[in-house]
């Protein structure tokens, strides 16, 4: 990794749209200047990196990254503190001192990033920048899920205390495929990739990472006329989303608040992976959930390993909900639902499409009214790996729901019609990982 480049001016161009821009009514992306980790200061730029926040499992994941490098990204992301304003505090004063020491460099002009992500059969690449921000109403930028108050309020005072935008969310658009070969944001992604990156890394996941700027005003103008001319669906990020939304109507919306550090995936060139995100229910033995589902959902308690579990789930659900509970040492297939109690506690005036989907049916139904769990942190928790779902909940007594995920087009279409799923609904993926570059909007 470096952090040379041609010396160039400090901000990114708010209020003016980036050289050589054309208007537009759609996506408008404009260049930054990156913070990122100085070689020779940390262990290893995959030591420092972590995934989103909202995807480290907690306590175990969080202590292997803190213990992995003294700088890892998770002591921004997730400070550990007393207090709710300790911990913003405590993250502030680590970010000011990593870049007074050197670790946290900004790059010397403002650029877009192209981000490539490969492993195995997948190669996935995507632009970062910052966004200009839009209320939901001008229909650019289209979030699918709903949100929890709280964490949008603590992302915020996070935000706030650090002025950074720490990650990047992961947005993904339809671009138009060319016959005659790739043409705008495609055709300068894939003439960036044939240089030599600003950092590579392979992260402990077994995908490796590149990452190259972009600073040339024909590039970079490319880029701008071509997404002028989309809209983007959150793929991951709807807290912090909205938590951009709360600060830039506390702020000035054409300057540095007014846009949030993104990464834009073209899906028609490289289609993301959806998967399902799990609950955890505190003070909840798997004895007593199953109990209370007698008579309004058939249970199965089914044998052999997880994945053939999951597989049974997957069967399962084409043809209805269905649910995976684990936490005992075994696994128990819910499926078959009561209609008329679908009827009584699932909402009429929503499209078909979302009174069907699994997550709709486990809050309105099952949560709410046999559970009556409530939707708070205290007694659930959402997690995204299937297998850390199940070995909290039997290591805690508590029970494991595993969920299968909803498919793309579901999504994308509820989005269209501007309903919102439940939160939590879905994990697109592979997500970015954190670390590699941030935003300061004290530079900015």
């Amino acid at each position: 990794m470096n952090t040379t480049g041609r010396e160039g001016r400090n901000g990114g161009g708010y209020g003016d749209g980036s050289e050589g821009a054309e208007s537009g009514d759609g996506l408008r992306l404009i260049p930054f200047r990156g913070l990122r980790y100085v070689p020779g200061l940390v262990s290893s730029l995959s030591a420092v990196t972590s995934p989103p926040y909202d995807v480290v499992v907690r306590p175990d994941g969080l202590h292997h990254l803190e213990s992995a490098d003294p700088y890892n990204i998770v002591r921004l992301i997730l400070p550990q503190a007393a207090t709710p304003g300790d911990r913003h505090r405590q993250a502030a004063r680590t970010l000011n001192r990593w870049l007074s020491e050197g670790v946290l460099a900004p790059d010397r002009e403002p650029a877009l990033y192209v981000y490539e992500q490969r492993g195995g059969d997948l190669v996935q690449r995507g632009v970062i920048g910052a966004l200009a921000l839009s209320a939901p109403a001008d229909g650019i930028v289209l979030p699918h899920e709903d949100v929890m108050p709280d964490i949008v309020e603590d992302r915020a005072a996070l935000m706030r205390a650090t002025a950074a935008n720490l990650e990047p969310l992961l947005l993904t658009y339809r671009g138009e495929r060319d016959t005659a070969g790739a043409s705008g944001t495609a055709a300068v992604i894939d003439r960036v990739a044939e240089r030599s990156p600003l950092l590579a890394t392979t992260t402990e996941d077994g995908l490796s990472h590149r990452l190259w700027s972009v600073t040339d005003p024909a590039e970079l103008a490319a880029v701008t006329r071509d997404l002028a001319r989309h809209q983007a669906l959150i793929a991951d990020g709807h807290h912090r989303w909205a938590t951009y939304l709360r600060l830039r109507a506390e702020h000035s919306p054409e300057g540095p608040w007014g846009y949030g550090l993104v990464l834009l995936v073209d899906t028609a060139r490289y289609p993301l992976h959806v998967r399902a995100i799990h609950r955890l229910l505190h003070g909840m033995p798997v004895e007593r959930a199953l109990t209370a589902l007698a008579g309004s959902f058939r249970v199965r308690t089914l044998e052999g390993p997880l994945s053939r579990a999951l597989d049974t789930l997957a069967a399962a659900a084409t043809t209805g909900n269905a649910f995976l509970l684990a936490g005992d040492g075994r696994f128990h297939l819910v499926d078959r639902p009561d209609e008329a109690l679908l009827t009584r506690t699932v909402r009429a005036d929503r499209p078909a499409a979302w009174r069907s989907l699994d997550a709709t049916v486990l809050h309105a139904t099952l949560l709410d009214h046999i559970w009556r769990i409530p939707d708070a942190p205290e007694h659930i928790t959402y997690i995204h790996d299937t297998e850390a779902a199940v070995n909290q909940a039997e290591r805690h007594g508590s029970t494991a729901v595993l969920l299968h995920p909803v498919r793309e087009e579901v999504v994308r279409e509820l989005a269209r019609q501007g309903v919102t799923m439940p939160r939590k609904s879905t994990s697109f993926g592979p997500k970015p990982a954190t670390g590699l570059v941030l935003r300061s909007l004290a530079l900015d």
